[in-house]
């Protein structure tokens, strides 16, 4: 009996995430649907696919091979559906972005309220992730990064702002107790409030002016995640724990309320804005071709 569409497509839904809870988020399903779906495929192909144990899900030798021929049919067969939207008045579907958490708090707010008025008919789903990834393996359309130096077969769109700066500052009361620093290297005598990648490495905060860039590696009491836990940063800056440095505008409404004073701000860096990438491929997706014209026009 040949395999149900839904159940290989389940399949490898579970097999790029690596687990049916992940899984489940990225389909919008539950994992024991998912779970039974692979089941009830394993059973009718007669082989296991995939090597279950307690902390994570691969692929065995043929739930490999039958992934690698399955992922571009799948999208051949999504391809040939979505060309049904050429013949609606407007684009209709689901559209998935995977996007740092800076990009969904300082870019997205302004374009996704009009962007989703203009095509109602479009549900879109942002997965915050901060690490560069695979956009087809994580299950997206298309995703967001500060980097336009991308694979060969990927498109860059610019998106939001084209200049951005990471700015540094601290609370007034800090400042006044410990001294207003100079040059960047005078930051190895402060406290300061750092950020560290999934991976636990932590970048280097870098200046530049009139040409001469200058980069530090300070100490300082707390460390927090990049993303999700900057505002944990801020805070403890604002108390007076110590100098934060994060994008300019993350710091901006606390700059112009007082709560905090720029520090080294003639040496403050800019680098340019994001991009949204994608694979570069002659048929794309309703939802993201209307959300590239979008960010175009």
């Amino acid at each position: 009996m040949a395999a149900d569409l839904n159940d290989l497509s389940a399949f490898v839904t579970v097999a790029r995430a690596g687990g049916f809870r992940d899984a489940a988020k990225l389909g919008g399903v539950s994992a024991s649907s998912l779970s039974e779906a692979v089941r009830r495929l394993e059973a009718k192909l007669g082989v296991r696919l995939l090597n279950r144990t307690t902390r994570s899900i691969a692929p065995t030798e043929a739930g490999a091979r039958l992934l690698e021929r399955l992922t571009p049919a799948l999208g051949e067969i999504e391809a040939a559906i979505d060309v049904v939207n050429a013949f609606r008045d407007r684009p209709a579907g689901t559209l998935r972005l995977n996007v740092p958490a800076t990009v969904a708090r300082l870019v997205l707010p302004s374009i996704v309220t009009p962007f989703l008025k203009a095509y109602p008919d479009i549900r879109l789903e942002v997965i915050v992730e901060e690490s560069f990834v695979d956009v087809l393996a994580a299950g997206c359309d298309a995703g967001i990064r500060y980097d336009e130096r991308l694979e060969q077969d990927m498109i860059a769109v610019p998106i939001g702002p084209r200049v951005q700066r990471f700015a540094t500052a601290a609370s007034p009361a800090y400042l006044d107790a410990r001294g207003r620093p100079q040059h960047p290297r005078d930051l190895l005598a402060h406290a300061c409030l750092r950020g560290q990648f999934a991976s636990g490495a932590m970048p280097i905060w870098e200046f530049e002016r009139d040409g001469e860039v200058v980069r530090v590696d300070p100490g300082g009491p707390l460390v927090v995640r990049l993303g999700g836990a900057a505002d944990l940063a801020v805070d403890a800056a604002i108390a007076g724990l110590g100098i934060v440095s994060l994008f300019e505008e993350w710091l901006r409404p606390h700059l112009d309320s007082g709560a905090l004073e720029p520090v080294l701000a003639p040496w403050w860096q800019s680098f340019s804005g994001p991009f949204l990438y994608y694979p570069g491929r002659r048929h794309l997706p309703a939802p993201l071709r209307a959300f590239v014209d979008f960010i175009r026009n």
